[in-house]
């Protein structure tokens, strides 16, 4: 008896030692941020910021320091608004305006459903299919050379828009715009539709939005979405539409905090791990692939075309990631290409001094960081031309 008690614990120990060895041999095969990142992160220009590199093909943390702190993420917000918007609408969505006679040949109705990307600019009309506003009163007022002025009721249009359309007519038909408060009372008044016109896909709207952190087009989406979602289009209602966004996504979302939109705010909070976990569903869920291939790329588009150039010129072309700042925060979240692999990372340091200089450095120091992990794939890698996780 002694004797196989004695042989099952020597049998057991040789698992135990196996499994060890195991374990130590996968986590030397791990992949660890360098000295030079880590003494990077730890400059007193990011001045203890909240960072958080994942590796998205095992979950696994690569590197982590203050990524749990609440703070104010500046545009980095932006890739949660744009999450929502496409969860809650989908990529193919398109939002028409429309503008209708009532009895009165003076009194016009314009219903729409709050399109983010109404133009009065026949270029930008032309450039980025954005639905040109002015066309609708022209269509209205088309036979009525008499019409001086006209009275404009609208629903579900933005109050900037229709000053954009105020402005564009001044001096040729002046109108007065009253806002209803309901959409039965816009079809109580419609008698005769006149002309729709409507926006590009949602999927352009975003890419735009991301590509040129775009203020007014990520505050606008997320109260669209969360109107669409039966909330009020206010704080409140960001903040139970962004809840329900990541709750559904399994993104942890604890002490997040909305005023806005767009990351202006200096009030709003969320954490690093917040926006990193959210990448990585980014680039794991089709619905949401237009968010990736809208990110800026480091050194060659959007706001991140003259980043990377002269401090860390290793890195153009191998980030591609969503820029941030306001007064005393710098951000910036995305996808460092290493290798034949790609990571998902979040950086908001949010105690910056409020002046450009300090900013500006805190970008530098974000962007050699960076560099210190970002290398090419190899030549005759699969991922060369298209980096995956």
């Amino acid at each position: 008896m002694q004797t196989s008690a004695y042989l099952i614990r020597r049998a057991l120990l040789g698992i135990a030692t196996l499994a060890l060895g195991f374990n130590a041999v996968s986590s030397a095969q791990a992949f660890d941020v360098p000295p030079a990142f880590i003494k990077l992160a730890q400059s007193p220009t990011l001045n203890h910021p909240g960072i958080l590199v994942i590796d998205p093909t095992t979950g696994e943390t690569v590197y982590s320091v203050g990524s749990d702190t609440l703070r104010a993420p500046a545009s980095v917000l932006k890739l949660i608004s744009t999450t929502t918007a496409l969860k809650t609408f989908g990529a193919d969505k398109k939002f028409t305006t429309s503008i209708s006679a009532t009895a009165h040949p003076s009194v016009f109705v314009m219903t729409g459903e709050s399109d983010p990307w109404l133009t009065g600019s026949q270029f930008e009309a032309k450039k980025y299919h954005r639905a040109y506003s002015p066309a609708l009163i022209n269509a209205a007022i088309a036979g009525h050379t008499h019409l001086h002025s006209i009275t404009l009721y609208y629903k579900d249009v933005y109050a900037a828009d229709i000053t954009v359309l105020q402005h564009f007519f001044k001096g040729r038909v002046k109108i007065f715009a009253h806002a209803l408060p309901s959409a039965a009372a816009a079809q109580a008044l419609i008698t005769t539709p006149i002309k729709t016109i409507s926006s590009p896909p949602l999927s352009e709207i975003i890419s735009f939005t991301l590509l040129w952190s775009d203020n007014v087009l990520a505050d606008r989406l997320a109260h669209s979405a969360a109107h669409q979602l039966g909330l009020p289009s206010n704080v409140t209602g960001l903040q139970t539409a962004f809840e329900k966004t990541l709750t559904a996504l399994n993104v942890p979302s604890e002490g997040l905090a909305v005023q806005d939109g767009n990351g202006l705010s200096h009030q709003t909070r969320v954490s690093a791990r917040t926006i990193a976990t959210l990448l990585v569903d980014i680039k794991k869920d089709p619905e949401l692939k237009v968010i990736y291939d809208g990110l800026p790329t480091a050194g060659e588009t959007g706001t991140l075309k003259t980043r990377f150039v002269k401090d860390a010129p290793s890195a153009v072309g191998l980030v591609r990631a969503k820029t941030g700042w306001i007064d005393t925060t710098v951000s910036l979240a995305g996808y460092v290409t290493s290798g034949d692999k790609q990571y998902c990372f979040a950086v908001i340091a949010d105690r910056i001094t409020n002046r450009e200089s300090a900013r500006g450095a805190a970008r530098v120091t974000i962007d050699k960081m960076l560099s210190t992990i970002a290398h090419p794939a190899p030549a005759d890698s699969p991922s060369a031309s298209s980096p995956t996780p």
